[in-house]
């Protein structure tokens, strides 16, 4: 009996002890494993090389102490409030293929029983999966996908920190608005019917058709003539035809919403067809890559893209120049807008963590729907990062802003991006009219 009695206290005493080391969550110190579902193969490989080496600086930077890095996830050296847990991600190739990142999401939440999601960069693929995640009751967090339409769905389950192309959208036209206005720095202001006549390019996946229809919603708004409206597919071989419409509208203006190797054979098509708008704009994604860069070399001389984050961000915000530092010593490249966007994903997903101390499905929900983390966290240049939980744009961000870069060989004859929009913080007087190739 005296044996029992003293195997009974010896249980209690150890049962105490879980107690103590355990966190309220219930969680022990070990990983949280977040499935991260990036087109890693593929026409978008580039973008998901910087997505991926975005997301791993994040999580290295949580799992660690960087004392030089004022932002909360770098004191802790992984989710303190779930006992020093680490964060473990676990990367998969969706290929930029729909039907293959949602078999993809089903894997990481039945097999490798990962506690959230982040992703997919691709607005078609973030459908599919965020309806897997949905079905599930698994946390999506995602921070690169852009259709407007991803948000409007009433989905519980999922959450996006950057603007949309709604925000990005409106951002070029009061771009060209300001053009006529005379705000735009470095340019007599523009008479209006000299940039009149826009076109427009879109790759015809999620993404691409909902930019397509926001131009030319703008486009009446803002009082301009839409004289074409083209979608093409994003692998195509062969944009000559495409071109030819375009050069045939004689738009003063040319828009794109373009992957990486259909942009870069968009300008080589332009080029070769000696197409020259006065303005030519790209919405982010392959305009922003540094294979484009590369690839084009000066004849990107003029050329605009939107994105939400440049290297001169660096010279307003100390955060972010740090940050880019270390991301450069990984990779031999300045962040960029799919860089940037991923570390900030990753790191919302610690914010949320940390908030909860818990991985329970639910808990991670309250806690991403009451978040409000701070501009000052963040390596983007936005006010932070608040979730919407009312409305018809539940799990937006509505803290979150763009900018427009324009293409500007420097002093060092090296090509890089100046900021042009907002007026307020433009780093270069813009290059008016687009020079030519």
């Amino acid at each position: 009996m005296k044996s029992v009695l003293r195997f009974g206290a010896f249980f209690v005493g150890i049962l105490a002890i879980l107690v103590l080391l355990c966190p309220p969550g219930g969680f022990a110190a070990g990983e949280v494993k977040i499935g991260v579902i990036y087109p890693l193969t593929g026409g978008a490989a580039a973008a998901g090389r910087e997505l991926r080496a975005g997301a791993e600086l994040a999580a290295k930077i949580a799992n660690s102490v960087m004392p030089d890095l004022p932002m909360t996830m770098a004191r802790n050296s992984g989710i303190k409030s779930l006992g020093g847990a680490k964060i473990k991600l676990i990367f998969k190739d969706h290929e930029g293929n729909p039907t293959l990142g949602a078999d993809l999401a089903k894997k990481l939440i039945l097999d490798d029983k990962v506690d959230g999601i982040l992703g997919c960069y691709h607005s078609s693929v973030t459908k599919t999966v965020s309806a897997v995640c949905e079905q599930y009751g698994v946390p999506m967090i995602n921070g690169t996908s852009t259709s407007p339409a991803l948000t409007k769905r009433g989905f519980k389950w999922f959450w996006r920190t950057t603007p949309h192309d709604r925000w990005f959208t409106k951002d070029l036209f009061e771009l060209l608005k300001g053009l006529t206005e005379g705000k735009v720095r470095g340019v007599r202001a523009v008479p209006k019917k000299e940039i009149i006549n826009v076109a427009s390019a879109c790759e015809k996946t999620e993404w691409g058709s909902h930019v397509s229809r926001l131009i030319a919603s703008f486009a009446k708004e803002y009082g301009f003539n839409l004289r074409k409206s083209l979608l093409y597919a994003a692998k195509s071989a062969d944009l000559s035809s495409e071109v030819r419409s375009l050069k045939a509208s004689r738009a003063d203006v040319l828009l794109f919403a373009s992957y990486t190797s259909d942009a870069i054979l968009m300008v080589k098509t332009l080029k070769a067809q000696r197409v020259r708008p006065k303005i030519i704009w790209g919405q982010d994604a392959g305009f922003e890559k540094p294979e484009f860069r590369s690839t084009l070399g000066d004849s990107i001389q003029g050329i605009l893209t939107r994105t939400v984050f440049l290297p001169k961000v660096v010279e307003i915000k100390a955060l972010a120049g740090k940050v880019n530092a270390l991301y450069k010593a990984k990779t031999g490249n300045d962040l960029g807008g799919a860089s940037a966007r991923a570390f900030t994903g990753v790191q919302t997903w610690v914010h949320v963590l940390e908030k909860v101390g818990s991985t329970k499905p639910a808990d991670i929900q309250g806690a991403a729907n009451s978040i409000n983390i701070p501009g000052s966290e963040l390596v983007v240049p936005w006010a932070g990062i608040k979730f919407s939980t009312s409305g018809e744009e539940l799990g937006q961000n509505v803290l979150g802003s763009g900018l427009i870069g324009q293409y500007q060989k420097g002093p060092d004859g090296k090509m890089g991006l100046e900021i042009i929009y907002p007026f307020d913080v433009a780093s270069a007087d813009m290059i008016f009219p687009f020079p030519g190739y």
